[in-house]
Formats: structure tokens, C-alpha cells, sequence
């Protein structure tokens, strides 16, 4: 899983690089993230913007993504393509999540 980080004042960014997040890379995804995120503080933002596939597995992961964050440390989405912008909707996913068009301006300049 390609994955890089990124710390602003606002929080962590965390970008995916591949462009499946899928059964065959869920775990590793999910621990990937997990590791990243270990002891901060703020917000994370999960940029998915290069990602084109993102199944039930994938969005499994996110969820558990969120709950290992916990409430201290909420979860925002940035740049989901249409494919995956669909799964969260079908879901309904996307009134759990807060989800950014692309990243926020604040935080594209900053780190």
C-alpha cells in the first residue's frame, strides 16, 4: 500500500497512492493508516483522490479507519473520483463522512 503523510496545523493528511483499495489490500490499507495516524492529534483527512476502486472491503476499511480514531481524532475524506463518491452514496456512507472535493485550501499550502 503507497501511502504518504503529511502534518499541518490542522491535522494529519494522509494520501493514497494506488488506485484500488480493494479486498486484496484492505488490511494492509487499514494498518498502513492506522500506523500513520498513531499519536496525533487533529483531525485526518484521508486524500482518495488517485483512487478509481474502492469496494465493500475498502469502505470497510475507512469505516474501521474512523472507529480506531475514535472521536477525538475525526476522519475527513478529500477528492473522491465519481466511482467512489458512487459507493459512499449507495451506502449512504456519505452523511457519516465529512467529504472535501479536494483537499482544503488551508491545508494544500500548508506542511
Amino acid at each position: 500500500m503507497n501511502i504518504t503523510t503529511r502534518t499541518t496545523t490542522q491535522g494529519l493528511i494522509i494520501t493514497v497512492h494506488d488506485t484500488r483499495v480493494d479486498a486484496a489490500v484492505a488490511i494492509e490499507f487499514k494498518e498502513a493508516v492506522r500506523t500513520e495516524a498513531a499519536g496525533g492529534t487533529g483531525k485526518v483527512i484521508l486524500d482518495l483522490s488517485q483512487v478509481t476502486f474502492l469496494d465493500s472491503s475498502g469502505l470497510g476499511a475507512v469505516v474501521a479507519i474512523m472507529k480506531l480514531l475514535g472521536k477525538e481524532r475525526p476522519l475527513e475524506l478529500a477528492g473522491l473520483t465519481p466511482p467512489v463518491a458512487k459507493v459512499f452514496r449507495l451506502t449512504r456512507m456519505d452523511s457519516v463522512f465529512t467529504i472535501h472535493d479536494s483537499l482544503p485550501d488551508n491545508l494544500k499550502a500548508v506542511g
